[in-house]
């Protein structure tokens, strides 16, 4: 039986314990974003011997109607039983992962809040690790942006859940989130007493979200990159001009790195799947990447390969070719 969309999937302007010791591989942050062009598909090679395969959900697993298919549930647990391990990678908090948590095996881990948060889905998306977006840090972020980009309205997302200004677009809204000014919703914790405090609100922040009514998705996140510098990584995920802004260093592409090398896993042993800005880091560093035939223009050129659309199991195809390949040779 499929799993059920959960409310917070259905909304469009949305895509969530310990810091880490290790050192991370140097990846590329707060990539380009236009493109004049996409290159034809590629006929790239599969990887030789691939340890880890690293996937986006939204637009990339999952079909548009947010479920994972017959076909690629039959993929993914095919991957972990030939010895290929599997992580999900998503700008997602870890409150909208239960349409995949059937699904991971062997570890249960999952990158959540576009590199923010490692959660363990067997354990009901428990936080492992947090690398939070520092409070002061981010009331700069909405500061530069009222200036550069006068109408801009905010969220913050934090580990315990979604919090956002009033003229923020309007969403189901999550159990307990709190509707204030952001300066508000981002006071540092000694400034949060009582009630708020047991609320959650001194909880880490792991993202802060910015939609702007006017600009192009992709004209608001250069407009925000230039005014932000680089104080934090921004980037999107949405088909609306709704950015997403993490602290210093943290991507996708960094957790992952985080997490392969606590398994001495290689960049080069990694295949990743992505097709927005998100993904372009995590693209970037996966020794062997694929874009979705419905990928952004950036995406297309950046990936080393190209696969078909998510409605069109384009993730699942690959796995099988490389689950296929790995049977061949006798591994």
């Amino acid at each position: 039986m499929r799993p059920g969309i959960r409310a917070a999937d259905t909304r469009q302007a949305h895509s969530d314990v310990r810091p880490s010791a290790l050192s991370c591989v140097s990846v590329r942050e707060n990539g380009r974003v236009t493109s004049p062009h996409g290159p034809a598909p590629d006929d790239s090679p599969l990887p030789a011997s691939p340890r880890l395969i690293a996937t986006d959900l939204d637009g990339t697993l999952l079909h548009d109607d947010k479920y994972v298919s017959e076909r690629t549930i039959a993929a993914l647990a095919a991957a972990e039983e030939a010895g290929i391990e599997v992580f999900f990678v998503t700008g997602r908090p870890a409150r909208w992962m239960d349409v995949v948590s059937e699904h991971v095996h062997g570890h249960g881990l999952a990158i959540c809040a576009n590199g923010a948060a490692v959660v363990d889905l067997h354990a009901g998306g428990k936080l492992l690790q947090v690398r939070p977006l520092e409070r002061e840090t981010a009331l700069a972020v909405v500061q530069a942006l009222r200036d550069a980009a006068p109408g801009t309205t905010f969220a913050v997302e934090q580990s315990t859940g979604i919090h956002y200004e009033p003229a923020y677009p309007p969403f189901h809204q999550d159990p307990g989130a709190t509707i204030a000014t952001a300066e508000k919703l981002l006071q540092v914790p000694e400034q949060v007493q009582g009630q708020q405090a047991e609320d959650g609100a001194a909880a880490p922040v792991l993202k802060l979200l910015a939609h702007h009514p006017d600009l192009t998705p992709d004209g608001f996140l250069a407009v925000a990159r230039t005014a932000v510098g680089d104080r934090a990584i921004i980037t999107r995920s949405s088909p609306s001009a709704l950015l997403e802004v993490s602290g210093p260093g943290v991507s996708k592409a960094s957790t992952l790195a985080l997490c392969c090398a606590q398994r001495g896993i290689s960049s080069d042993e990694v295949v990743a799947f992505g097709d927005m800005p998100n993904d372009l880091e995590m693209l970037t560093w996966a020794g062997t990447s694929y874009a979705m035939g419905n990928a952004h223009p950036d995406v297309l050129a950046a990936a080393s390969g190209r696969t078909v659309t998510n409605n069109e199991d384009g993730v699942a195809i690959v796995i099988e070719q490389i689950v296929a390949r790995r049977l061949a040779d006798g591994h």
